[in-house]
């Protein structure tokens, strides 16, 4: 007997979601200047030479963590009817019960707001976000109707995290109201009903 512990069973896809989730982490709390590598590692429980191996650096590590911030398949599933009256409630609620959204939202504000970081970001929500909602919504216009919608939803995004609670009442009523209209004339008329 050597003395040595056994050898640990090498997963790579179980050590690329560690780092893609302790690099979201890192990146939503310091941004892409100051983050460090060997904390995104340590937070991973890895060593920090599998940057390199699994992403190339840090620009590939923040790049793909950008890329895993967005769902693309998330809209296929939602019914285009039911949709903006969904949205609208969602976000007529309090944003911080779900802190893995607050902390994905705050990683694309950083991104946005970095001169280093805003090209990579953009790439990203041209591929992961306005081509799905883009063939999401389909017909004339797409990807115009697209942008508008995006930044709708966006905008709704931080007016409920600057709110941070719950709206109540008529005032939550008239919002979910407005919201679901302005959504529905965004995304236009469902396909194959009149």
């Amino acid at each position: 007997m050597t003395g040595r512990p056994p050898a640990r069973r090498r997963d790579a896809e179980a050590t690329r979601a560690a780092l893609l989730a302790a690099a979201q982490a890192q990146f939503s709390l310091l941004g892409y200047a100051r983050s460090a590598l060997r904390e995104i590692a340590a937070a991973a429980g890895v060593d920090v030479a599998l940057i390199k191996r699994y992403f190339g650096g840090k620009e590939g590590l923040f790049t793909a963590a950008l890329k895993a911030s967005f769902d693309p398949d998330r809209l296929r599933g939602w019914d285009r009817g039911a949709f903006p009256r969904e949205v609208a409630t969602m976000m007529a609620d309090n944003s911080f019960g779900d802190e893995a959204s607050v902390q994905r939202f705050q990683f694309l504000l950083r991104a946005a707001t970095s001169p280093t970081t805003a090209p990579l970001l953009s790439e990203a929500i041209q591929e992961r976000f306005l081509g799905p909602i883009r063939d999401w919504l389909g017909g004339e216009d797409a990807m115009a109707r697209a942008r508008v919608f995006a930044a709708a939803y966006i905008g709704c995004l931080v007016e409920r995290l600057v709110r941070n609670e719950p709206l109540v009442g008529r005032e939550r009523d008239v919002y979910i109201e407005r919201v679901t209209v302005m959504l529905e004339a965004v995304a236009g008329p469902v396909p194959g009903r009149p």
